[in-house]
């Protein structure tokens, strides 16, 4: 964001006007939503949001019992569908191997 910031202030502007409007039309208690946030980051694998949405959820009520509940429903639900996703793709495995289906890669 700093290089938007810098860059493209405009467009940083809109997101705070988005982030101001979430908070105004906000439908669940700030718990819930920094859990929610928490959830989000950890699948972002961004680390200021984690960190941020961790100390959120803290001053929300959260305990560290609770956030590590949240973390692992995140891993849990994150190998799921990393598992389905793949079994999805490698499903005809044989033709693969057999060479019959092409990666669709530019070699």
């Amino acid at each position: 964001m700093r290089m938007l910031a810098e860059f493209f202030p405009e467009f940083t502007q809109k997101l705070d006007e988005i982030d101001q409007l979430y908070a105004e039309k906000r439908m669940i208690d700030e718990k819930t939503y920094q859990f929610i946030c928490f959830a989000l980051s950890i699948k972002a694998r961004s680390k200021p949001c984690v960190i941020k949405h961790f100390k959120g959820a803290l001053e929300a009520g959260a305990t560290v019992k609770e956030l590590s509940y949240i973390f692992a429903l995140v891993m849990r639900e994150a190998a799921g569908a990393d598992d389905c996703w793949t079994h999805d793709v490698l499903g005809e495995w044989e033709k693969i191997v057999a060479g019959n289906i092409d990666c669709c890669c530019k070699k």
